[in-house]
């Protein structure tokens, strides 16, 4: 009599017992065991003829006819061991594979790495209920954008002071295919690093129709009085309303989950590619990532849209022309009574010949050029300037305006003003020959 039967192996026995003793009928114990008659018949001469050992599986107990070999398992754990330890088992198992190592399935590995480990399992989180956002129908439809600080090339980038440098990882991803359209490791999240990454992006894949962000302070003014005052925008929404380019902005991180989830995978996959590629700066890495990174991961994780077809816009080339007055810092000064303009601790002096006349007292824009170069506009004419070393010294006299020719400019003859001036003299002239004759 066998020993350690299962609850359905014992049944199958006292079963094929009564079967056996006729106790009951083939029809009856196929019901009691849901089986057909058939099988019935047929567990029945085997029971006849092996007895209570024909209920059991001929390999219970033995090693399964698809046991990997140790061999095999000790290899893949040894490699994983060595130089994939801090990997997670689906990437692990990748990067085997593409080092022609036999390995078995993800599911195996992180069986494996668990036994051995280099792995330990998680119990599921409880998550709250959030309703499910379809993707969008069509590339380039919906951008979801965002940045990333963290420890990119681990201990190997460092400061003067030998400590290790964080980086900002900006990223977008396409919301109908799942695509990394554009990334670019930079040292913040500000407003010159998210103007490189958008200048880049529109003048390689043009004008997205969305952009979808947070309520980062670079992205959105967060202060109360901005909510019923649509004046109040940054300088990132001021250039993107240029362009035509719709921003909404998230009211958590959970609502842009795609891009969230990005920069989970990011964090773990490209930091190890980049280890394993021995890249250690933000300079090889921007190349890593349009390279080799992003052509890849674009590879194996990009989906089919719903819908083909690319529509992300053109840029026309009056777009093209103010690209780099678009993508600028704007800051608006006055126009000193010596047409001196001050700014960040300078002072610019305007020259005597313009495009455009120009009083003192008017309100200039001045555009910061992600060049670094200053650039002063007024009526959409750029100014004519020289930086003064130093703060200029007062004048008695100064000219009243600026013009598109000289000061001494002399009107000719025929000129109003010399017909207004000969009518009141010779008015003048008439009324003291009259006074005269009187």
């Amino acid at each position: 009599m066998p020993t350690n039967l299962t609850e359905a192996e014992s049944l199958k026995l006292k079963v094929l017992e009564d079967l056996t003793a006729q106790k009951i009928k083939t029809k009856q114990a196929s019901k009691i065991l849901c089986l057909s008659t058939r099988q019935v018949r047929r567990l029945k001469n085997n029971f006849e003829v092996d007895g209570p050992r024909s209920i059991i599986h001929r390999l219970k107990g033995k090693v399964g006819n698809h046991k990997i070999d140790d061999a095999i398992k000790n290899k893949v754990i040894e490699t994983i061991r060595e130089k994939y330890s801090d990997f997670k088992p689906t990437f692990a198992t990748e990067k085997l594979q593409e080092k022609q190592i036999p390995a078995p399935t993800s599911q195996t590995v992180r069986v494996w790495m668990a036994e051995a480990g280099l792995w330990k399992t998680h119990k599921q989180k409880q998550v709250e209920y959030r309703s499910w956002r379809p993707r969008k129908d069509h590339y380039g439809e919906f951008q979801q954008f965002d940045g990333s600080y963290h420890l990119w090339f681990e201990h190997r980038y460092k400061d003067r002071n030998n400590e290790s440098i964080e980086v900002c990882l900006l990223a977008s991803i396409d919301d109908a295919t799942g695509k990394i359209t554009y990334a670019s490791f930079e040292e913040n999240e500000g407003i010159i690093a998210v103007f490189n990454f958008w200048k880049t992006y529109v003048l390689a894949l043009g004008k997205p129709l969305i952009v979808y962000l947070d309520k980062f302070s670079t992205y959105k003014i967060n202060h109360k009085g901005a909510v019923d005052n649509k004046d109040l925008i940054t300088q990132f929404e001021w250039a993107l309303n240029s362009l035509n380019i719709q921003l909404i902005h998230a009211h958590s991180a959970q609502a842009k989950g795609r891009v969230e989830r990005l920069f989970g995978t990011l964090q773990d996959r490209l930091i190890k590619e980049m280890r394993l590629a021995e890249i250690n700066n933000p300079e090889d890495g921007n190349r890593f990532l349009k390279e080799v990174f992003i052509p890849k991961f674009n590879q194996k994780f990009t989906v089919v849209p719903k819908c083909e077809g690319d529509v992300h816009r053109t840029l026309s080339s009056n777009e093209v022309n103010k690209l780099n007055s678009i993508f600028s810092v704007h800051e608006q000064r006055k126009i000193k009574n010596d047409f001196t303009i001050q700014f960040d601790n300078n002072f610019y002096q305007l020259e005597e010949i313009q495009l455009t006349t120009i009083r003192p007292k008017e309100i200039v824009t001045i555009e910061i050029w992600l060049d670094k170069t200053i650039h002063i506009i007024l009526k959409d004419f750029e100014l004519n300037y020289f930086l003064i070393k130093g703060r200029p010294e007062k004048v008695k006299r100064t000219p009243t305006i600026l013009t598109n020719h000289t000061l001494n400019y002399v009107p000719p003859n025929n000129h109003p003003w010399r017909k207004a001036g000969r009518a009141a003299i010779e008015e003048k002239q008439l009324k003291a020959d009259i006074s005269n004759l009187v």
